[in-house]
Formats: structure tokens, C-alpha cells, sequence
């Protein structure tokens, strides 16, 4: 029997769509709506479950970008064959999204045991929460807000890729969190942030749900949950993405520093009085 059943994973797969690409930790919201429901949140198939529906949302990115996507990777491909077409900025960006991957999955694949295992603690979610919020603040207040997506640069994507890491090492940190706080900290405007930050999870959330998979079919979870979890994040995601870009143009980030610290407290209380065991 699934340890996870088609209701739960209707609710998992809204929670995922709704929080991926939103700077709060999908990670986070995942654990602790599974300790809500009484799903063993550092269990290998429930793991492998959460990784594998984050491949629904990776499906809304590429289906909301699908224009961009192909205008970067036909630039990429052109580049390859004419030394004169390297000099596009689509080309050079596809090979910086390339890079930046790099060190997320060398870091993940290392440190499996440990994100697997001891961060995988609902207090780890809420410390990272609450310490993702302050980072987030003063990236927002520290950019300047003057550079646009065609003025990012190879060290740009590099140090925001390697951002991921912080999410992934402490769940609640959130990876869109990181990633746009960054490249706040390296004055690109909100919206200009906010794009780059899809852009670099697609090829991360992606390797990591199908590298996940076997895991959560083969100790646990059945084919249908990850089915409908997938889907449903899928329809969600793409909704949560049209809204943000449209909120990130007009809003600072304020709101959702706001909610995290709001969640992390509450999530402390809620672990400090026994009612989810971390």
C-alpha cells in the first residue's frame, strides 16, 4: 500500500504548484503539511514523492516560458555550428544555466545522506525560514533594482545558481528565496530576478525529480499518487507563475518575508507543543 494516498496527494501537489516559485520554500510548506497529515516527512519514498511532483511545476515553467525557451535553446544550438553566432547573448546564456547547475547536483549528490536525514527536520524548515526572511529583506533593500535580464552575465548565473545550495541544504530556505535574493544583491531588478530564478531551477528541479523517481516507485509511494501529485502541481504552478511575475513588477518582497517569519514562528510553536514532532 502507498504510504501516500490520492487525497494527500491532491493536497502535496497543490502545495507544491502554489509554493515552488514562490520565495517560501516549497520544501518547507511540503514537510509540514506532511506532518500535518501524519506522513513520515524523512521517509526515502516520501522524499523521493516531494522531488518528483516538483517536475509538474518544472512542466508549467516550460510550458508559461516555451517561447523563450526555444529562442535560447535554438540560439544555443546555432552557436554551436557558426563560431559567429556564439556571440548572441542567448547562447552565452544557455551555457551559463549549463554551468550554474553544476554545483547544485555536485553538492546534492555528496550530501545526500545529510538532506535526507538530519535536514530534513521540520526545526531546521522553521530556523531556515526565519533566517531566509532576513536575507531576503536586506537583499531587497541593499539592490538597486537597475539591470535587466539582458544585462546578466556569467558571473550573475554562477552566483545565483549557486545559490540553490542554501535551499537545498536547509529546507525552508526556499531555492526561489535564494536565487532571486541574490540576484537582488547584484542589483537586477525584481522581474529581471524572478525570471532568471525560473530559468535556473528548470534543469536542477528536473534532474532531481528523475533521479528521485526510482526511489519513490521502488520503497512506497505507487504510480498514481505520483501521477496526480504531478499533474495538479502542474495546473497550479502555472497559475502561481503567471500571478508572480505580475506581483514582482508593482510589489517589493516584503509580503512574503512577512508570511515566512509568520510561518517559522508558528512552526516553532507547533513543534514546541508537540502537536508535529520534527
Amino acid at each position: 500500500m502507498s504510504v501516500i494516498s490520492l487525497g494527500q496527494a491532491v493536497v502535496l501537489g497543490v502545495v507544491e504548484g502554489v509554493t515552488e516559485f514562490l520565495p517560501v520554500s516549497s520544501t518547507g510548506h511540503l514537510k509540514i503539511v506532511e506532518g500535518l497529515m501524519g506522513i513520515p516527512v524523512d521517509d526515502h519514498a516520501v522524499v523521493g514523492f516531494s522531488a518528483v511532483i516538483q517536475v509538474g511545476a518544472i512542466a508549467a515553467v516550460l510550458v508559461y516560458f516555451f517561447k523563450d525557451i526555444v529562442r535560447i535553446v535554438s540560439a544555443w544550438g546555432r552557436g554551436l555550428r557558426d563560431r559567429e553566432e556564439r556571440y548572441h547573448h542567448d547562447y552565452k546564456f544557455a551555457w551559463w544555466v549549463i554551468c550554474a547547475t553544476i554545483p547544485i547536483v555536485a553538492v546534492g549528490l555528496a550530501a545526500k545522506p545529510l538532506i535526507e536525514g538530519p535536514l530534513a527536520s521540520l526545526w531546521v524548515v522553521a530556523g531556515s525560514l526565519i533566517v531566509g526572511s532576513g536575507v531576503m529583506w536586506a537583499a531587497d533593500q541593499m539592490g538597486r533594482h537597475k539591470r535587466g535580464e539582458d544585462d546578466t552575465s556569467f558571473k550573475d548565473a554562477m552566483l545565483v545558481g549557486g545559490s540553490q545550495i542554501l535551499a537545498l541544504l536547509f529546507p525552508g530556505f526556499s531555492r526561489s528565496g535564494a536565487t532571486m535574493s541574490t540576484a537582488l544583491i547584484l542589483d537586477l531588478d525584481r522581474v529581471a530576478a524572478t525570471r532568471l530564478s525560473f530559468f535556473l531551477g528548470i534543469p536542477a528541479l528536473t534532474g532531481a525529480g528523475l533521479y528521485e523517481l526510482k526511489d519513490a516507485l521502488g520503497t512506497g509511494v505507487g504510480a498514481a499518487p505520483l501521477a496526480v501529485g504531478t499533474a495538479v502541481s502542474f495546473v497550479v504552478a502555472y497559475a502561481s507563475i503567471a500571478w508572480l511575475l505580475k506581483f514582482v513588477a508593482k510589489h517589493s518582497f516584503n509580503a512574503f518575508v512577512i508570511y515566512r517569519i509568520v510561518v517559522g514562528v508558528l512552526l516553532f510553536g507547533l513543534l514546541g507543543a508537540g502537536v508535529l514532532s520534527g
